[in-house]
């Protein structure tokens, strides 16, 4: 990790901009997004600022790269529970056992799309756009499972599902994870009871 300028400019552009993003992902999670700036992140990801302006042209370009690759990675994490052949309850509760993981795992801080919608009020803003568009997803996706279940009141399952979860999210930083997830996981099951409770049998997922 020598001097950089000249393979940052010939050789591996794509590697110069992982560590930046990479960087960046770690240090905007942690410690907030307008409270950093980008001569830290140059700093500690160990490359010029010609270079950061080459991959992101401005700081707004980073956030949003962040804000994209934190999507990519929660899209990632349901699709492998949406994928698992498993009935649609188990999935939702197996949604609902990786969400828990996240909030005992070391480093949680939160929820970093609602943490990153509190530093950005405006609707109109690009990094408030982003975060609407995950959430709008990340509920369409639990409405579609909890409605091969039954499909009528699919939705306002799902809204409370992401209540849940929101909560969750925002307490596991502030009190004892293991219980604010145990709360999570029994409110899951709460809401999976009631669901499934009109319903005369879940479908197969054939």
């Amino acid at each position: 990790m020598g001097a950089m300028g000249r393979g940052e400019s010939q050789g591996r552009p794509s590697e110069a901009r992982s560590r930046l993003l990479d960087t960046a992902t770690r240090i905007f999670y942690g410690e907030g997004i307008h409270s950093v700036g980008i001569d830290r992140i140059v700093a500690e990801a160990q490359v010029t600022r010609a270079t950061l302006y080459r991959h992101f042209p401005g700081k707004e370009d980073l956030v949003l790269a962040y804000l994209s690759q934190v999507d990519e990675a929660m899209r990632g994490q349901v699709t492998r529970a949406a994928d698992s052949g498993l009935p649609a309850a188990d999935t939702i509760r197996a949604l609902g056992e990786s969400i828990a993981q996240g909030i005992q795992s070391p480093g949680f801080r939160g929820c970093a799309f609602l943490n990153a919608v509190a530093e950005y009020p405006d609707p109109d803003h690009p990094a408030h756009r982003a975060v609407l568009a995950h959430r709008q997803w990340f509920l369409d996706t639990v409405t579609e499972l909890l409605s091969r279940i039954q499909e009528a009141q699919a939705e306002a399952a799902a809204r409370h599902f992401v209540m849940l979860r929101d909560g969750a999210m925002a307490a596991g930083c502030l009190f004892d994870p293991t219980l604010v997830c145990d709360t999570f996981l029994r409110g899951v099951e709460g809401l999976l009871r009631a669901h499934t409770a009109s319903s005369p049998a879940e479908p197969s997922d054939a």
